[in-house]
């Protein structure tokens, strides 16, 4: 036995010494030469999805095996889970029917160990907050390994805005749900330094999950989904002639409130400083606010930028930072999948570096994102994953690293929006929102370009009549007139000049 022992520790040892290793596979990372863009297994990425409901790893009846095969086969590089501190009520918190983050009574796997105490709000016994669950880490590894051997990069979310007294009646942190004598305080003051003793249960638990997820290189942090909802602070409004609701969601631009940003900090510095005696660093995300705004107070050490419910202008008005940009959730159109197949094209070729739609076509009994009858107020389904597949295939066969906005090029297009990334070489991507036939006006400097047509919704592609068998369109340079083919919801045009 003592033999076994001292093999285990010198293992153990061994691991550590050689943590620095070149061997080990390197985190994700900003790709260097462009940090809007991602790098990975020595590939420049754009990330890609319509995922599930965050509930993957927490939730036991989900088979996230199942799911994340389906994922890898419909050409998604990335999903999102939380981390556990948050859960919602099956059938009630948003009106979802089938919620993968409401897991039924007694099958919530969360972080910390049940004590022997009935009394759970959401079935079971009432947590103990010293005590850890192995059950749930043992799912986190495992999820995380399987992301990893496919190819898809996770983001594991610590915190959520608890939006009320609805799901803070099943938070752990809620003192009727645990035997810690956590103190009792007002839902709003949860995601705050005013939480009473809450505040070392949660800096536990991010230390603790930091830890078990440092091996993983697929791996980004998110600080919180959504901080600003349960403090919001208004910051501007999307339509100002509104006459009623003026101020509210969904017209609202809000941010978190002072209170809410100084939590934020605290819990990127536990994170930062957790791995900083770890082999590896992870990159981290700020969720900053839905819609669009000019992000004025980033944290330190972070390094990608998430909206939700973006416009292209989140992208346009935040791209000067240096920043990965992302749309970190969508959703709430209704089931259709035109409208979530334009969003997430406008965002992308505006300077986007990710789109995640949120994808209630994955349940229960269908993680192979097959149920697509009437789930909540969003959509998702094999269709619309089939149509971010052609994105995600478009975007990361363009040379993402020498790519940036370009509001020059397009000079005039006959009742559509146009978004265009460019480089200096002659690379061009343009995205045409709208209806079609329609005529665009572009300079371009002279020299011979291939002119390649898209279809967003088919993936079919076509070259223009005038391009003599696809050979190649000679330009003289400055304005060229290029007449499109039919389409609707948009179409992709893409210029490559040899």
């Amino acid at each position: 036995m003592k033999k076994l022992t001292t093999l285990l520790v010198l293992l153990c040892l061994s691991y550590g010494s050689s943590a620095q290793s070149p061997r080990l596979p390197q985190p994700i990372r900003l790709q260097p030469a462009n940090p809007h863009y991602f790098l990975f297994r020595g590939k420049t990425l754009a990330l890609v999805t319509s995922a599930a409901h965050y509930g993957a790893v927490f939730n036991a009846d989900f088979n996230y095996h199942k799911y994340l095969e389906t994922m890898q086969s419909d050409g998604m590089n990335y999903t999102r889970i939380f981390g556990g501190s948050y859960v919602e009520v099956p059938g009630k918190s948003f009106g979802i029917l089938r919620n993968t983050l409401a897991p039924a009574a007694g099958k919530f796997v969360a972080p910390w160990a049940r004590s022997e105490t009935p009394g759970y709000a959401g079935g079971g016994n009432k947590f103990d907050l010293s005590k850890w669950n192995p059950e749930y880490f043992s799912r986190l590894r495992d999820f995380l390994a399987e992301a990893d051997r496919r190819g898809i990069i996770v983001e594991l979310t610590l915190f959520s805005s608890q939006y009320g007294d609805l799901q803070w009646n099943v938070s752990p942190f809620n003192r009727e749900n645990n035997v810690n004598a956590s103190d009792a305080i007002d839902w709003k003051n949860l995601n705050t330094l005013d939480n009473g003793n809450i505040l070392s249960h949660q800096e536990s638990y991010v230390r603790k999950l930091v830890r078990e997820a440092n091996a993983f290189p697929n791996l980004i942090f998110e600080i919180a989904n959504e901080p600003w909802s349960d403090r919001p602070k208004l910051a501007d409004v999307v339509n100002p002639y509104l006459f009623t609701g003026r101020d509210q969601y969904p017209n609202s631009v809000d941010l978190p409130d002072n209170a809410t940003m100084a939590w934020q900090a605290r819990v990127a510095e536990w994170i930062t400083s957790e791995e900083a005696a770890l082999p590896q660093n992870h990159l981290i995300a700020q969720n900053c606010c839905n819609f669009r705004s000019a992000v004025r107070d980033l944290l330190p050490g972070v390094s990608i930028i998430n909206f939700h419910y973006a416009f292209p202008e989140a992208a346009t008005l935040n791209y000067g930072l240096g920043k990965a940009l992302s749309y970190d959730e969508t959703g709430f159109l209704g089931r259709g999948d035109d409208a979530y197949t334009r969003q997430a094209w406008n965002f992308m070729l505006s300077g986007g570096g990710v789109f995640d739609s949120l994808d209630y076509s994955f349940t229960v009994g269908h993680e192979d994102g097959t149920d697509t009858e009437p789930n909540g107020p969003g959509g998702g389904s094999p269709e619309l994953r089939r149509r971010l597949r052609i994105l995600s295939e478009f975007m990361n066969a363009l040379p993402l690293a020498d790519l940036a906005p370009d509001f020059t090029t397009m000079k005039h297009a006959a009742g559509v929006a146009t978004h265009t990334l460019s480089s200096p070489k002659g690379e061009y991507a343009i995205y045409i929102d709208g209806e079609g036939p329609t005529n665009l006006t572009l300079t371009l400097p002279p020299g011979d370009y291939r002119v390649t047509w898209l279809d967003i919704r088919t993936g079919a592609t076509q070259v223009p009549p005038e391009m003599k068998n696809a050979a190649a369109l000679h330009h003289p340079g400055g304005d060229l007139v290029l007449h499109s083919p039919e389409f609707r919801t948009g179409v992709t045009l893409r210029i490559t000049r040899h």
